[in-house]
């Protein structure tokens, strides 16, 4: 599928939201693919299942977020993860491709050779540099994404949307690597923008489905007052 251009949105809630419930982010998801959306981009075996259902033709970028004591890595950090999101029916499994230590010490070059060979499943790179970029590409994932930047340990200082990053990726990925634009986006203007600066897509969620942090954001500030 040709993505150039093309929105994907991310429709997740919170823990404790009303809006986690399956068939909610099964009416967002259709909601955004209705209006022009290219993909959704979703967390957790469940509620990749209720959209496929639902929206049987989505392309669906699938997750699981989970965290482990041993790691700072949680977005579908193991083969377990892997697995579950494969068969609950993603086209695309995102994971974790910084060079942060994996929970139990499985490495990433095993996991994306694994999922490759025994799933043939296709994977998004989540990572937070150029570097690891770079080295998910070569590993063998299809698509890098600039989801980490901003939220890792050695990226902490930063603030999304990965504005520097886009245009060194788009230079030094292969040709056949799609780059997605994902962190940060907060406007129909910044994700133009991306696209400008090398991206062939662009993900975005809080802006458009995260009614929690949207609304709480709206409170705060008022409260805070001028």
């Amino acid at each position: 599928m040709a993505l150039e251009g093309h929105l994907i949105v991310s429709v997740q809630a919170p823990q404790g939201s009303p809006l986690r419930d399956p068939s909610v982010i099964a009416a967002m998801a259709e909601a955004s693919l209705a209006n022009g959306a290219i993909g959704v981009r979703l967390e957790s075996p469940e509620h990749i299942g209720a959209v496929r259902r639902r929206c049987p033709e989505a392309l669906i970028v699938g997750l699981w977020k989970r965290v482990h004591s041993d790691s700072s890595v949680y977005i579908t950090p193991g083969w377990e993860e892997i697995r579950a999101v494969w068969a609950a029916g993603a086209d695309i499994v995102a994971m974790d491709a910084t060079s942060r230590v994996r929970p139990g010490g499985e490495d990433l070059a095993g996991l994306i050779g694994r999922a490759q060979l025994d799933l043939g499943a296709p994977l998004m790179a989540d990572v937070d540099s150029v570097d690891n970029g770079l080295q998910a590409a070569y590993l063998g994932c299809r698509w890098v994404g600039t989801t980490l930047f901003g939220y890792t340990e050695a990226t902490a200082e930063l603030r999304p949307p990965a504005w520097d990053l886009l245009p060194q990726l788009r230079q030094r990925l292969p040709e056949e690597t799609s780059l997605i634009c994902e962190g940060g986006i907060a406007s129909a203007d910044q994700a133009a923008r991306a696209l400008a600066a090398g991206a062939d897509a662009v993900v975005v969620g809080t802006a458009i489905t995260g009614v929690d942090l949207q609304v709480a954001s709206y409170v705060d500030r008022m409260a805070a007052g001028c």
